[in-house]
């Protein structure tokens, strides 16, 4: 029964509250508009979903979003050192493919939005397989410790989350 009026009962809770954040009040009018639009777009969308994932590790996902917020600030600061203490000459700045072990699609897409959102990398492009992304680098002086990074502090716990 609930099902069907909350096909989506955590897309409900995060819009909600993207809702409020986005109004900036915590008052009665924005909550209860807030409310109605979270329960409505679950609904209109709820047949696209039909092999939604599903979520393994709750506890994986915290820490993931911590991980990730901890390695925006540090890339942040990693970054501005570069830019206004290195000469642009200096800068090594590579592609670098790196070898996929997910096979879920929403599992990569955090994947690729993770490094895009961390300041000095961006991925260009996921190969035709799903096998690889290709990842450019502002400085990578070792390629293969980039590729390391990644699949230790993002891929290994998205695994544990989506699959």
């Amino acid at each position: 029964m609930i099902k069907r009026y909350l096909p989506h009962p955590l897309l409900t809770l995060v819009l909600l509250v993207v809702w409020v954040f986005l109004v900036n009040e915590v008052s009665a009018g924005a909550v209860i508009f807030g409310l109605v639009l979270a329960i409505i777009i679950p609904l209109i969308t709820a047949s696209f979903w039909q092999d939604r994932p599903r979520l393994r590790n709750v506890y994986g996902i915290c820490e993931y979003g911590l991980i990730v917020l901890w390695d925006i600030l540090v890339a942040n600061v990693i970054v501005a050192g570069l830019i206004l203490f290195r000469k642009t000459e200096s800068l090594e700045s590579k592609s670098v493919v790196v070898p996929l072990d997910l096979t879920s699609p929403e599992a990569i897409t955090t994947l690729a939005g993770t490094i895009t959102m961390t300041p000095g990398t961006v991925t260009i492009d996921l190969s035709a397989d799903a096998k690889s992304l290709l990842v450019h680098c502002l400085h990578a002086p070792d390629p293969q410790s980039v590729v390391d990074d990644i699949k230790n502090r993002y891929e290994r716990r998205l695994k544990e989350i989506f699959e």
